[in-house]
C-alpha cells in the first residue's frame, strides 16, 4: 500500500491512499463469491450462480463493498504506523475503484500536534479571598423574610399600590374573541403588568368592575402587543395585603431549628462564606485553565470546537425545557448564539487539550471504582437508581466521557498542587 501525507496545518493533514490492484481484485472475488450464495437470479439454482453474472448483476454493489471494507482498514493502518490519532473520523474523498485497478481516495482529518505544556510550576493562580460583609448577611435575611411573607384579606378600603387582587379579567380584541380569565391574583406593581393597567386598577373596591384601554408602546416586548390599543373589563373579587414577618426570635423559631435571631445570622453568615469559599475555587480553577488554554500555540482543531458548540447548544436547551419554555418558540438566533460562543468553546477545548496532555505524561489514570462512585453520585442527585443511570449512560456513549471528564479533574489538582496559589 502506498500512503502519502501531507501537512495542510499545524492540525489538518491530508492522506493520500493507493491500495494495490492484487489486494482489490482479492476482495472483489471474496465478496463476488458471497453474493453468489446469497443471489437469487431466474435460470440459476441458489448458490449456482457463475461468477461472470454476479459481478456483472451486482457490479455497483460489489464495487461499494469492496470500498466500504478496505479503506477504513487502509487508513487506520496508516494513521497507526505514524502515531496519528485523529479528532474525528476522517473525510473520505476522490474515491477510484475499479477491477484491475489500484483503489485510489484521499482522507481529509484533523489531529493534535505533539507539543509542551511547559513547566507546570511556573503557573501562578488567583485566589480572591473568601469574605462575608454584614450588608451580605443582612441581605440575606431579608430575602428570607420577603419569602416568607403571607397575604391577609383586606376590607373595607381601596386598591393601594403593592396590594394584591384576585380580579375576573376580560381582554378585549377587535379581531378575535375576548380573551376571559377568572380569579386571577395581580400584583399590583409587578413588572410583567400591562402599561398603565396599575393606575388603573389602584383606587377600585371589592365588588367594583371597570372598562378601560391599555396602549402598548411601539416597543412594547410582546410583538404582537406592540403599538396596539386594548380594552381590558376588570371587576374586583378579593384584596390581600402582603405582610413580612418582623426580624425577630420568632421569625427565626419558625425558619428551623433556631433559638434565636442571632443564631439564624450564624448560619446565615456561615452559608454565604461557604458559597464565597466555592466561588474562590471556581475563580482559581478558572485562572488556571485560562492559563493553560494559552499555552496551545497551533490552531484548535475545528471538529472539537464545534463538538464543544454543540454541547453548549444541548446543555442550553436544556435548561430551556426544564424551565418549560419551549426552544422552537424562544426566538432564539441559533446561529448568533455559536458565534458568540466560539472564543469561549476554543479557550475550553484548548485548555482540555493541555489537561489530557498533561494527564497522557504523567500517566494519570481513573479506576473503574472512580468511574462507580461519579455514577452513584449521578444517581443520588436524580433520585435514580444507580444502575439505571450506568445503563443509560452506556446506551449514549458516555462512559468514555465520564472516564475522560474524571482523568481532566485528575490533571487539575495535579497541576494545582504544583502551582503557586496566591491569596488575593
Amino acid at each position: 500500500m502506498k500512503t502519502e501525507f501531507l501537512d495542510v496545518s499545524d492540525t489538518r493533514k491530508q492522506l493520500v491512499v493507493e491500495i494495490p490492484s492484487t489486494v482489490v481484485d482479492a476482495e472483489i472475488d471474496r465478496i463476488a463469491r458471497d453474493y453468489s450464495k446469497a443471489a437469487r437470479i431466474p435460470g440459476f439454482r441458489p448458490g449456482k450462480v457463475p461468477a461472470k453474472v454476479v459481478r456483472q448483476r451486482f457490479r455497483d454493489q460489489i464495487l461499494h463493498d469492496v470500498a466500504h471494507d478496505l479503506i477504513p482498514r487502509a487508513v487506520d493502518d496508516a494513521l497507526r504506523e505514524r502515531g496519528m490519532e485523529p479528532v474525528d473520523t476522517p473525510d473520505i474523498k476522490d474515491v477510484l475503484v475499479e477491477e484491475g485497478q489500484p483503489l485510489k481516495f484521499t482522507a481529509n482529518f484533523e489531529t493534535v500536534p505533539a507539543f509542551d505544556p511547559g513547566d507546570y510550576s511556573a503557573l501562578k493562580l488567583r485566589r480572591p479571598p473568601a469574605v462575608v460583609e454584614d450588608e451580605a448577611v443582612a441581605q440575606a435575611l431579608e430575602q428570607l423574610r420577603q419569602r416568607a411573607a403571607r397575604y391577609e384579606p383586606v376590607e373595607g378600603r381601596e386598591v393601594e399600590a403593592s396590594d394584591t387582587v384576585v380580579v375576573d379579567l376580560v381582554r378585549e380584541s377587535p379581531n378575535e374573541p375576548d380573551d376571559t380569565h377568572e380569579n386571577v391574583s395581580i400584583e399590583i406593581g409587578a413588572t410583567a403588568n400591562p402599561p398603565g393597567f396599575d393606575e388603573q386598577v389602584i383606587g377600585m373596591t371589592i365588588g367594583e368592575q371597570k372598562r378601560f384601554p391599555v396602549d402598548y408602546p411601539a416597543d412594547y416586548s410582546v410583538k404582537e402587543l406592540a403599538g396596539t390599543t386594548l380594552h381590558y373589563r376588570v371587576t374586583v373579587k378579593e384584596l390581600k395585603k402582603r405582610v413580612i414577618p418582623a426580624l425577630d426570635d420568632e421569625f427565626a423559631k419558625d425558619l428551623g431549628d433556631f433559638e434565636t435571631l442571632d443564631a439564624l445570622r450564624q448560619r446565615v453568615r456561615a452559608d454565604l462564606l461557604a458559597e464565597a469559599d466555592r466561588t474562590a475555587e471556581r475563580e482559581v480553577r478558572t485562572d488556571l485553565l485560562r492559563q493553560l488554554a494559552a499555552r496551545v500555540t497551533f490552531d484548535v482543531p475545528d471538529a472539537l470546537i464545534e463538538r464543544e458548540l454543540e454541547r453548549r447548544i444541548e446543555e442550553f436547551v436544556r435548561r430551556l425545557v426544564e424551565q418549560g419554555v419551549d426552544p422552537r418558540q424562544a426566538g432564539i438566533d441559533w446561529q448568533r448564539f455559536r458565534d458568540n460562543q466560539r472564543d469561549s468553546a476554543r479557550e475550553t477545548v484548548a485548555s482540555a487539550i493541555v489537561l489530557d496532555e498533561i494527564a497522557r505524561r504523567e500517566q494519570l489514570a481513573v479506576e473503574s471504582g472512580e468511574v462507580d462512585a461519579e455514577i452513584e453520585k449521578y444517581a443520588a442527585a436524580m433520585n435514580r437508581p444507580a444502575g439505571a443511570v450506568r445503563a443509560r449512560l452506556e446506551k449514549e456513549g458516555r462512559i468514555s466521557s465520564l472516564y475522560t471528564s474524571l482523568r481532566r479533574e485528575k490533571a487539575v489538582d495535579f497541576l494545582r498542587s504544583r502551582a503557586t496559589i496566591a491569596e488575593e
